[in-house]
């Protein structure tokens, strides 16, 4: 028992030896994101309440981004308190942790082009909307999504192994930067980067010029429109919110190289916070309080239903 405590202690003296300011880090980063995995969880619980949100593409699609937007905040939150904390992980435990939120930033971009989708259908083709945007297609969509988003981390991971099969503990931090280190792994996350965002980029942009068209010319239904417009535009908000997270990886580069450890912590923590867990932690509170019917319901599951009524269910827009 003495050597366990002796243990832990040099190992606590080690990391302030590093970053004397990570135990403030910690204070500061970890509370707000666990409230807002919190958030996240009782959205996700109120989603499943409801028949009419569990039927809709709509909300399927929300839920989707929500489920999304969760399992990335919890590996991104895990991947820095490896790094801040200099943990040593095995080799392929680190390319697992890597892989696993480059999916979900993929998985989330692109499932940010089928809610835009699902607006422009539902305004431009109201009649049709029903029959195109069905359960099965859904979902159909969603799993075409997900084979898109595994493309680059497979690829990488193939490469990976194929070079390398040993599987040491790491000195260094669990980075893309310091584990594909080679010229082929920028290659392949520049091609799919560029091929991902102009693809969002260019479906958000048509979507949100013909829902801009039907809500200027169309004598009826212009709210519906008009709602549609705006969350059509925060979608392209998001995916530029999405795209500065991107430059993460420039800096850490240059940092990486040039500046000792502790700038090195302190830059990476300010982008950490800005780039990753801000985005992630306002999109999914954004879109569900747009919208009446999942708010009221929302804050009733929030609040543990003291003193309130359970609202009654009337249709809103995301």
């Amino acid at each position: 028992m003495a050597n366990l405590n002796d243990s832990k202690s040099n190992l606590t003296q080690t990391l302030l030896k590093i970053d004397p300011n990570a135990p403030l880090k910690a204070i500061l980063f970890v509370p707000p994101c666990v409230i807002f995995l919190y958030v996240n969880g009782v959205m996700l619980f109120t989603l499943r309440k409801k028949t009419a949100f569990l039927e809709s593409s709509r909300y399927i699609l929300f839920g989707h981004m929500l489920w999304v937007d969760t399992l990335n905040l919890f590996m991104s939150v895990v991947l820095y308190i490896f790094s801040i904390c200099r943990i040593p992980i095995m080799k392929n435990v680190c390319v697992i942790l890597l892989a696993a939120p480059m999916v979900l930033f993929q998985v989330s971009t692109l499932n940010l082009s089928l809610m835009s989708l699902e607006r422009y259908v539902a305004i431009c083709f109201p009649l049709r909307h029903a029959d195109i945007t069905t359960y099965r297609r859904t979902h159909m969509a969603i799993g075409v999504v997900w084979m898109i988003g595994l493309i680059q981390s497979i690829s990488e991971i193939i490469i990976f192994y194929a070079i390398d099969s040993t599987n040491t503990a790491m000195n260094l931090f669990c980075s893309r930067t310091t584990v594909f280190r080679l010229q082929v792994y920028n290659k392949l996350d520049i091609a799919f980067t560029c091929i991902y965002f102009v693809s969002v980029c260019f479906v958000i942009i048509f979507t949100y010029i013909s829902i801009a068209v039907v809500a200027k010319s169309a004598s009826s239904n212009k709210i519906s429109a008009k709602k549609a417009k705006k969350t059509v535009l925060l979608h392209l908000i998001q995916l530029g919110l999405g795209s500065a997270s991107i430059f993460v990886g420039v800096i850490q580069d240059v940092i990486f190289v040039r500046t000792d450890v502790m700038t090195f912590l302190n830059v990476m923590y300010f982008c950490f916070i800005t780039f990753i867990i801000f985005p992630k932690c306002l999109s999914p509170l954004i879109y569900g309080l747009r919208d009446q019917a999942f708010s009221s319901l929302f804050k009733y599951y929030f609040t543990c239903a003291k003193g309130k009524i359970k609202p009654v269910f009337i249709e809103g827009h995301i």
